[in-house]
């Protein structure tokens, strides 16, 4: 599983997804980090209480999960923002990369954040929806037409699921690679959510 922003910044080495580890996915696996951190990757730097603002959380919360991310690698200082003393945050990589074949026959604490991670990823591609149909009369009429909604079932094998997450990626990649330079009239960030996974037929 993989989640990818535009970057904010130039692409460099640094902004290079970074693969999840126990180490690094204990110190994520938490709501409101996950936040900070969607925040600072898709905003740019910002300050702990301008996150506070923008998420409806205090500047003490924000100020100390951000320090928690920093502890593990996921956000550094900002220098260079910003005229008073307040410090500036910004996003260390473009996006995260989750294997969970690393994680499989883990301890229960490792389980757990596992767990939290995940929910957490739903709990956001459900807020991000819910947004885009509360606003959706908000858009030019050329966006609603440009928008999708879909679900779709197949009969695939493990090799085949994961051969259709491949090339889904790797398209939308070619997007990426494409995309249309900044102040581009009518270019906007677009947000893509794929889901694969297996239900029962009973």
């Amino acid at each position: 599983m993989q989640e990818r922003e535009e970057p904010t910044t130039p692409a460099s080495d640094e902004l290079a997804p970074r693969t999840l580890d126990a180490r690094s996915l204990r110190g994520l696996a938490h709501p409101l980090r996950m936040q900070l951190l969607g925040a600072l990757r898709r905003g740019g730097p910002a300050t702990a209480s301008q996150l506070a603002a923008k998420l409806g959380e205090s500047s003490g919360a924000t100020s100390y999960h951000l320090r928690q991310l920093a502890a593990h690698g996921f956000v550094e200082d900002a220098p260079g923002h910003g005229k008073g003393r307040e410090r500036w945050w910004k996003a260390v990589h473009q996006g995260l990369i989750y294997d969970s074949t690393r994680f499989t026959g883990s301890d229960p604490e490792l389980r757990g954040a596992a767990d939290t991670f995940l929910h957490e990823i739903a709990n956001t591609h459900t807020r991000e929806l819910s947004t885009w149909i509360a606003t959706r009369n908000e858009w030019p009429t050329e966006w609603s037409g440009a928008t999708d909604m879909s679900d779709m079932t197949l009969r695939l094998t493990p090799e085949l699921a994961t051969e259709l997450v491949a090339r889904m990626h790797e398209l939308m990649e070619t997007y990426r690679a494409s995309a249309p330079a900044e102040g581009t009239p009518d270019a906007e960030q677009v947000r893509i959510h794929t889901h694969v996974f297996p239900i029962s037929q009973d």
